[in-house]
């Protein structure tokens, strides 16, 4: 009985590498082009962040979903859409036998990637 205690210990405490590896939140770039200094939101399932003058750099909550982001300067604007990437460690906590880690990774969004840096055209 404690061999299983233990066992389950260790399978618990080791299964949630992205978790523990990279957390859930991203720091990311946002730039627009060919116009600087704009003003922009981000937008996922998670919250709203703010960029008050691009280029600029913002940490945001990842997220399985698409990331938003809207841009404005005057009378021009930009948008796009970011969708997420499932990162490669998430595959093996399946793999180690690790589906409580993955579960985790999953809820919280530490199993997700934005690209690092994001430039909005301008129109």
């Amino acid at each position: 009985m404690k061999n299983i205690i233990i066992i389950t210990l260790c399978g618990c405490i080791l299964t949630s590498c992205a978790s523990i590896t990279t957390g859930k939140n991203q720091s990311l770039s946002v730039a627009t082009a060919p116009e600087l200094h704009a003003s922009c939101e981000l937008t996922n399932d998670k919250g709203v962040w703010y960029v008050n003058e691009t280029p600029a750099s913002v940490t945001v909550s990842r997220a399985y979903g698409d990331l938003n982001v809207i841009c404005r300067k005057g009378e021009k604007s930009g948008n796009t859409k970011v969708k997420s990437s499932t990162k490669g460690m998430v595959f093996g906590n399946i793999l180690a036998g690790g589906m409580i880690g993955a579960a985790v990774d999953e809820r919280t969004g530490a199993a997700y990637d934005y690209p690092s840096t994001i430039t909005v055209p301008m129109k």
